[in-house]
């Protein structure tokens, strides 16, 4: 595995100054600014670190409580107005956003960079899936956020039409490992519906949302309607859970389980995209140097710190050689680095911590048993907390790295006697997030998938097949979380829906001028025909195929 450029940090980004993040952080309004508080001192700042060099880059304020309530009882004036916005209007906002994020994308990839320590590869990939998602909004919002026609209770009698209002404010709380797009991800559709955001990004990612909200304001949206809040997630996530209206949560399962419980408390609703332990799966007929360069960006993109990231492989027994052959030769072709440019394709883990979690789980694995193919080495003079990918083989099916999400560069490869077999081995497991299913065969590819318990599966891809469909759901089954972000379905979730039923006729209940027991005779009789009719029409439909 040959590494790139030394490590780089702000000093050498091309784009990006101190002066520029300081101006950033401005955009963090304390409740102090406004009230007989105290002007915040060092004490209330958070030191952000570049990865690439460990660095200090700058700081942002340590938001308290106080903080979120003035930042939510901000967003909460403007949203009356923004509510009152017709949907096509607030459509166009987005749109113009989308494309100022193209036209800003060199300093976006200069913070993205600086912040996570990714590859400049990885951060266009991250970046190019925002105004790819500005567009889906611009094009479907308006109509998915429509008056919805629907059966009435006795049709001609009476009509049901659905309305979908927004929640209010929606609470974003997004991680570091793509701070770009799972915070806009989470955030245009709440935007779209009509709510207002407040944003807590994690703490050593803050820079980038930061300049995406410059960039909001830039568009168009109106003041106030998109608030930041930075700090710790342990002060700031509890007081903005119990300020907003919904709460849109990507991270841990752990830290998800305590989300959903506040939020159950607080009787509002929620999404939460949360751990996985992803499977993919080759078949016997798969194309094995296909299914190989595949696997390599299934499983370490962003140096494997990615939620749909591939770490479980399952292999068909007559295939599993020369698919191990291939993936370990395609891996170790890989190149390292974090230089602003596009030599390298793995870039470096987040921090020590991280570091510490990928060399424990490899570590152990090793010590039981396993072999290591390719990797398994820290690489201090690529950057401080880079990782080569690693493919770990004779793994026990109980060890940590097998059964936990490790979120780094590590992947265990396990032959299987059959397809049956991969789909079992694929499912024992309560995370459910994303799979991946290599073959020759796409229709039995498409089946193998219906059977593998995860809220995406690719087929002869890793996960943009699914990721990408922006028109599709996309979320998690078990411990992987709630609810959906994409489509229609990741647009409404910020709505309250609202059935609003008229009677042509008065009411609607039994009438005054008909005997009863003639009138509950007519009415089964009439349920009958009705259901009679509902009968020959799917049967009809069948026979032509509709």
């Amino acid at each position: 595995m040959s590494s790139t450029n030394p490590p780089t940090a702000l000093a050498d980004a091309p784009h990006l100054s101190t002066r520029r993040l300081d101006d950033l952080t401005e955009r963090v309004r304390r409740a102090s600014s406004t009230t007989s508080r105290d002007a915040p001192g060092e004490s209330d700042a958070l030191d952000v670190f570049a990865p690439a060099t460990t660095e200090r880059i700058g700081s942002v304020p340590a938001c308290d409580g106080d903080d979120v309530d003035a930042a939510v009882e901000r967003a909460r004036a403007a949203q009356a107005e923004w509510a009152e916005t017709p949907a096509t209007e607030r459509a166009a906002v987005i749109d113009r956003f989308g494309d100022l994020v193209t036209d800003h994308r060199e300093e976006l990839l200069d913070v993205l960079q600086l912040e996570t320590g990714k590859s400049r590869r990885t951060a266009v990939e991250e970046l190019f899936d925002v105004p790819t998602g500005c567009t889906y909004l611009a094009d479907e919002a308006p109509d998915a956020l429509a008056e919805d026609r629907r059966q009435g209770a006795f049709p001609g009698l009476a009509t049901a039409t659905v309305t979908y209002d927004p929640v209010g404010v929606v609470g974003v709380i997004s991680p570091w490992n793509y701070p770009l797009t799972l915070s806009m991800a989470d955030a245009l559709p709440a935007l779209a519906a009509g709510n207002a955001v407040v944003c807590k990004p994690d703490e050593k990612t803050p820079y980038g949302a930061l300049l995406l909200s410059e960039l909001l304001e830039v568009a168009g949206l109106p003041d106030d309607l998109f608030q930041m809040v930075t700090g710790e997630g342990a002060t700031v996530g509890p007081a903005l859970i119990d300020a907003v209206d919904y709460v849109a949560f990507t991270g841990s399962t752990e830290t998800g389980r305590t989300v959903a419980e506040r939020a159950g408390r607080n009787l509002i609703d929620c999404s939460l995209e949360l751990g996985g332990n992803n499977p993919l799966v080759v078949l016997s007929d798969a194309d094995v140097d296909e299914a190989a360069r595949g696997a390599v960006d299934a499983c370490f993109s962003n140096a494997g710190q990615l939620c749909l990231s591939a770490e479980r492989m399952y292999v068909e027994e007559s295939a599993y050689e020369p698919f191990l052959a291939a993936f370990v030769r395609e891996t170790e072709d890989l190149t390292l680095g974090t230089g602003y440019d596009y030599d390298a394709d793995l870039g470096s883990l987040i921090d020590a911590d991280q570091l510490a979690r990928v060399r424990s789980h490899v570590d152990e694995a090793r010590e039981d048993g396993a072999t290591v193919e390719t990797g398994g080495r820290h690489r201090p003079d690529v950057a401080p907390y880079c990782y080569e990918p690693t493919v770990l083989t004779g793994v026990e099916p109980d060890a940590t790295v097998a059964c936990e999400e490790t979120f780094g560069p590590v992947v265990v490869v396990t032959p299987v006697p059959d397809a049956a077999a991969a789909v079992e081995a694929a499912n024992d497991s309560p995370y459910g997030l994303n799979a991946s299913v290599w073959t020759a065969d796409r229709e039995r590819g498409a089946a193998v998938a219906r059977e593998i318990d995860c809220g995406t599966v690719n087929v002869n891809d890793g996960f943009i097949a699914t990721w990408g469909a922006v028109d599709a759901p996309m979320g998690g089954f078990g411990d992987s979380g709630l609810g959906r972000r994409h489509g229609p379905e990741g647009i409404r979730r910020y709505t309250e829906s609202r059935t609003v039923g008229v009677s042509r006729v008065g009411p609607l209940g039994f009438p005054d001028r008909i005997p009863t027991d003639w009138f509950v005779r007519g009415a089964f009789a009439a349920t009958s025909l009705g259901r009679k009719a509902s009968r020959s029409v799917r049967r009809l439909k069948d026979r032509i195929g509709l």
